[in-house]
């Protein structure tokens, strides 16, 4: 979610058109906070939404470091940032933002009560869609999904696609089916 806000330019736009608070795991923070992330501006991105109160670092607690130890070592164990975000969700009753297919599956295992959200939904939110009126939230989309590379479902490609349009789509290699998608725009062309 953090890394599709910072590529989309407007990321604290939609954070403070949100009207609920956003919570981080602090597992989260300091897994960005390698050069990488120094370099291409998310560190620095984050630390700014911190420092301005936009976005609450939540440490994990008892129950939760225990659910995130259980994520991490399973089978189907996933990254140390989805896992705590699903831990800290399932601990103190948060709804997680998770678009990787594999944490989805997790958090849907883990937290019986809520499924989680997409990225997409934060951009989708009707108060973010009028504050960045004029076609602003569908450019956020697009640059979400071309530079973040931000995954959507697949039951609303088509529609993201018709938002944002195919000509830039064909820019957004995280696509559901993308070059299933790209085959098929090219043969319209013919």
């Amino acid at each position: 979610m953090l890394i599709n806000l910072h590529a989309c330019t407007v990321g604290e736009e939609i954070l403070d058109a949100v009207p609920n608070g956003v919570v981080v795991s602090e597992v989260v923070i300091r897994e960005l906070s390698h050069q990488t992330s120094r370099n291409n501006g998310e560190y620095e991105f984050i630390q700014g939404l911190v420092s301005r109160g936009k976005l609450e670092p939540v440490p994990l607690d008892g129950k939760g470091f225990e659910i995130f130890q259980a994520l991490i070592s399973g089978t189907a164990s996933i990254g140390d940032g989805e896992a705590a975000t699903i831990a800290i969700a399932a601990s103190q009753r948060f709804v997680p933002v998770i678009d990787d297919g594999k944490g989805r599956a997790q958090a849907e295992s883990t937290i019986k009560k809520a499924q989680p959200a997409w990225s997409l939904d934060l951009f989708l939110h009707p108060r973010v869609q009028a504050e960045l009126a004029g076609g602003k939230y569908v450019d956020a989309i697009h640059l979400a999904l071309r530079e973040g590379r931000m995954r959507i479902d697949e039951k609303r490609c088509n529609a993201v696609v018709n938002l944002i349009g195919v000509e830039r789509a064909k820019l957004c290699v995280s696509l559901p089916g993308y070059k299933q998608l790209l085959r098929g725009w090219e043969q319209k062309k013919c």
